[in-house]
């Protein structure tokens, strides 16, 4: 299944269409309000901004890791908003791993289904970048900054 049919919901409740998204890489990013990489949010919106045209960034709000994301959606979208101004999509809190995983983090973290690797997710934060073809290209680790060379260079 190409990544543009998954079904997801938008922080709202609405559903979000992926399918708006082709021809744009997407960066897909689980994030949480209260982790040790919360910052990345201010590095992930001056991307969005630099490459708005390029690019689509997708939080995914989770509380799979420390329970580091504890709010409901108004929460999350004032702290957001708030906090850091976000400028990108959020969809509603989801599971990435484990027996609930939601569909579109079972699409980036199996092969069977992404057509190219296998992948762990092991804290908040990892980043799965996508080309404007829906291919999945790689996965960042909390660790690398959203504005790393090695993301900035596949974009521009």
């Amino acid at each position: 299944m190409p990544i543009y049919e998954i079904e997801i919901n938008a922080l709202d409740g609405n559903p979000m269409d992926l399918s708006n998204f082709k021809g744009k890489f997407i960066l897909v990013v689980n994030v949480a309000s209260k982790c040790g990489f919360t910052s990345q949010y201010k590095e992930l919106r001056k991307l969005q901004e630099q490459f708005s045209s390029e690019l689509v960034i997708i939080g995914c709000p989770c509380n799979q890791f420390g329970g580091q994301e504890p709010g409901g959606s108004e929460e999350i979208q004032a702290f957001c908003s708030s906090n850091y101004d976000v400028n990108f999509p959020l969809t509603q809190k989801l599971r990435v791993k484990g027996s609930k995983q939601h569909a579109l983090y079972a699409w980036l973290t199996k092969k069977e289904l992404n057509g190219v690797k296998d992948f762990s997710i092991l804290w908040n934060f990892y980043k799965f970048l996508i080309s404007p073809e829906g291919v999945l290209l790689k996965l960042y680790k909390s660790t690398t900054s959203p504005l790393d060379k090695s993301i900035v260079s596949l974009i521009s």
